[in-house]
């Protein structure tokens, strides 16, 4: 990798620099890495600010708080060796300048040869990025700066916004678990004709199964965000902002508010509601519904106090 620290500096608007910016990064590392040189980024948290007394060289993004330590204790502030980037907020300016870089690796107009893409899709073949093995049914919608990874199963009628990513060994819009108890005493599956929509901005880990919805639609809300090994089922509805975290099972027709977090291990019940800005703790069972502005936990959830 390699990315000019003046781009860095002009993308991420950073107003406050301390040393050189003629610099090329060509590696991000963690504080204390003994592979640091002078062309290497990393970031320290205020916590963490003795750690800085040792450092020689690179391209450091640290607080105020945190420079005026250095400067006070040690001749690094002020040596040619090191640039400063001196942030309200260094853990995220450091998560930008990944993104960067991620986005700057990112091969857009690429799709794998062996991707198997149905003539009706609709997709703007310069601004997606699609791996090897994908598949995209007929009649789906794939939206502009999307990138769809290795082996993922995109099924019939799938509309997927602009900026959305999907990891590796994913199924979009299956058939979800649904059946009904027939008069010989056996089960039949009900057809599922809806589908999945993946709103702007939301991101899909690996191996995660969204289901299609019987009726309707399965909705994944704007800029929300789905952890590896999670099963959304059908007809679910989670709202703008919300986290579903590894492992998660998210049942038949529940529908999840805005700005919430469902932790890893959660399990909830068909047709339960979780209110905006609620917290699901770790493992919880949720049987009933979740009140807006709560944080539950446990087997079954139980309210612990308001967010």
């Amino acid at each position: 990798m390699q990315i000019e620290l003046k781009d860095i500096i002009s993308r991420i608007n950073i107003s406050h620099v301390i040393g050189a910016t003629d610099i090329t990064v060509n590696a991000v590392v963690s504080i204390g890495d003994p592979s640091v040189t002078r062309t290497s980024l990393f970031w320290c948290s205020d916590k963490n600010q003795a750690q800085l007394l040792q450092v020689k060289e690179g391209v450091v993004i640290v607080s105020r708080a945190a420079y005026d330590y250095v400067a006070a204790h040690s001749p690094a502030a002020k040596s040619d060796s090191v640039s400063w980037l001196v942030v309200e907020k260094p853990r995220y300016v450091f998560m930008q300048v990944l993104k960067l870089i991620q986005d700057g690796a990112v091969q857009w107009g690429c799709i794998a040869e062996s991707a198997h893409i149905h003539e009706s899709v609709v997709l703007n073949r310069p601004t997606v990025s699609i791996g090897e093995n994908v598949i995209i049914e007929a009649g789906s919608k794939i939206g502009v700066n999307v990138q769809i990874d290795h082996n993922t199963v995109i099924k019939s009628d799938t509309v997927i916004d602009d900026n959305v990513k999907i990891g590796a060994n994913c199924t979009i819009g299956g058939v979800g678990f649904g059946y009904e108890l027939t008069d010989e005493g056996g089960y039949e599956l009900i057809p599922h004709i809806g589908n999945v929509v993946l709103r702007s901005n939301s991101e899909i880990g690996n191996n995660t199964c969204i289901d299609r919805a019987v009726l309707g639609s399965t909705v994944i809300g704007e800029n929300v965000k789905i952890d590896n090994l999670v099963h959304i089922a059908h007809g679910v509805e989670i709202g703008k902002n919300s986290l579903i975290i590894a492992n998660a099972m998210i049942a038949g027709s529940v529908k999840i508010g805005e700005n919430c977090w469902v932790a890893p291990s959660v399990s909830i019940i068909q047709k339960t509601h979780i209110g905006d800005d609620a917290v699901v703790g770790l493992g919880s069972v949720v049987i009933r519904h979740v009140d807006a502005r709560t944080v539950v936990a446990g087997v079954p959830a139980k309210k612990l106090k308001d967010k």
